[in-house]
């Protein structure tokens, strides 16, 4: 079995980031869930669920190739999206498209996401001498 200090680094610095795996599994996750949605939802809920959770990964991968400032503001930007995909969450709960497991599951991928952020948002900062509290 391959362990972390097993892997090679990757090109891209940002696949290598446990964050973005787990924003990567969470994409995953949204995918199949959101199929008890149905399609002629006239929200588009489907849509913009599943574009929260990739604005995630996204964010992160765009932000780790800028500086250390900019890595920042996109790394807050992907802890926008996580609260988007809690907005979604308790949105599809209160219309009846997730079971109360399904909701749990959501909301303790997106709590252990937001503190992965902030946890690598107070790194950051404390490396380039600025404010560590971001909290949320």
């Amino acid at each position: 079995m391959e362990t972390d200090s097993d892997k090679i680094p990757t090109f891209f610095r940002f696949e290598d980031l446990r964050i973005y795996n787990k924003a990567l599994e969470y994409i995953e996750w949204v995918h199949n869930i959101v199929k008890a949605i149905p399609e002629d939802s006239m929200l588009g809920l489907s849509d913009k669920f599943i574009t929260s959770a990739q604005n995630i990964a996204m964010n992160i991968a765009e932000g780790s190739s800028r500086n250390k400032s900019q890595f920042v503001y996109y790394l807050k930007m992907a802890k926008s999206s996580v609260r988007e995909c809690v907005v979604f969450t308790s949105i599809c709960k209160g219309l009846g498209y997730l079971s109360e497991d399904s909701v749990d599951n959501s909301r303790n991928h997106l709590m252990e996401m937001t503190k992965m952020l902030g946890a690598l948002i107070g790194s950051l900062q404390k490396s380039q001498g600025g404010p560590g509290d971001d909290n949320d």
